[in-house]
């Protein structure tokens, strides 16, 4: 071979390295970018992928997130691995520096992030615990308010419909945003028994309730004050008047009979309801709890103080206080007192 040939040989064959290199390198460097480069975004909003949610809809709902920084990539990806057949519906909160697979793995997986369910104290009645529920939880509102109406469910729990409420202790509890509504009713059930341990139910049956009986005690007595150093003793009350077989007439009971949490004074008018929950009327505690009361009313009423009170009136301080009195004619010189007080107040205003 002449050496004018062999040059030309030679310069060919570089070329074609130069040429391998090159798109080695560049099959390399899209290798990495698509499967090994971090993708995901720390900090992004929350993906919520719903039971009805499609592929497409997972697609927007990660790209509407933010939390996925180059979707291009991603979606390569995810075509590969077949995600459109494999997605599951969850709550995710992708950390930060995953890259495509994982993050398809995340979503093929199911792999959620536990959602902080809240149950505040104050919620009323089963269907506001159901709108309570469907606005945190995937399953909606209606969802839980059938589970909720199985009284095979309920009754297997032990409760009634008028006692149900009891069972949910407030606390903000971690569980997965999917849970159907009899898993979360499940979870609950566990977190009541757990809260209700063997020193409470000791002292529960020292004081002569149920624990049905203690939660409704305590919803009267949080609907009565909210001042929790007082709350022992407004259930010694309670406790004093159902020992003597006195009515309880207590005033949040007749609001809840008559359906209007919103009313300032009670008159002749409401006391006539002719209701279970009417305590003027009804002797002892009413069917069941009339709100969802907080841990330390229960415990206020397991620890009630023993006293001699059998009647209480808010104070004239306006300062969500109360003054307590054994005899009615003492009662009724608190009374005056704070109308005395509010009439100034209400002067004042004009």
């Amino acid at each position: 071979m002449s050496k004018k040939k062999q040059k030309k040989s030679s310069k060919a064959a570089y070329l074609l390295l130069a040429a391998a290199v090159i798109a080695a390198g560049y099959f390399a460097f899209d290798y990495y970018s698509t499967y090994m480069r971090a993708n995901s975004v720390a900090d992004a909003k929350p993906i919520n992928i719903y039971r009805a949610t499609d592929y497409q809809g997972l697609l927007d709902s990660i790209e509407a997130s933010g939390a996925v920084s180059n979707m291009k990539t991603f979606r390569k990806v995810a075509r590969q691995q077949k995600l459109s057949e494999n997605f599951k519906p969850g709550h995710y909160e992708l950390k930060g520096g995953l890259n495509n697979k994982e993050i398809e793995r995340v979503f093929s997986h199911g792999w959620q992030t536990p959602v902080r369910l809240l149950i505040k104290p104050g919620i009323r009645d089963l269907g506001k615990l159901c709108a309570t529920l469907g606005r945190q939880m995937e399953a909606d509102s209606s969802e839980f308010a059938a589970a909720l109406a199985d009284r095979q469910v309920m009754e297997g729990h032990g409760f009634r419909p008028a006692t149900y409420l009891a069972m949910f202790i407030p606390d903000t509890y971690e569980v997965y945003w999917t849970s159907t509504p009899f898993q979360l009713l499940e979870r609950m059930k566990k977190e009541y028994d757990a809260f209700w341990t063997d020193a409470r139910r000791a002292k529960a049956r020292d004081i002569g309730l149920s624990r049905d009986q203690v939660v409704t005690l305590a919803s009267i007595v949080i609907e009565e004050t909210k001042y929790e150093p007082e709350m022992p003793t407004v259930a010694g009350v309670y406790m004093n008047r159902l020992h003597k077989g006195m009515l309880l007439q207590a005033d949040p009971t007749v609001k809840y009979a008559v359906n209007d949490p919103s009313l300032r004074r009670i008159l002749n008018v409401h006391l006539q309801v002719d209701s279970p929950y009417n305590t003027y009327k009804h002797p002892g505690l009413p069917p069941g709890p009339i709100t969802i009361p907080t841990k330390k009313a229960i415990d206020a009423v397991l620890g009630y103080e023993h006293h001699n009170y059998l009647y209480f009136c808010a104070h004239e301080n306006m300062n969500g206080q109360h003054r307590f009195a054994e005899t009615y004619a003492k009662h009724l010189e608190n009374a005056r007192r704070f109308h005395s007080a509010l009439t100034a107040m209400q002067k004042a205003k004009l």
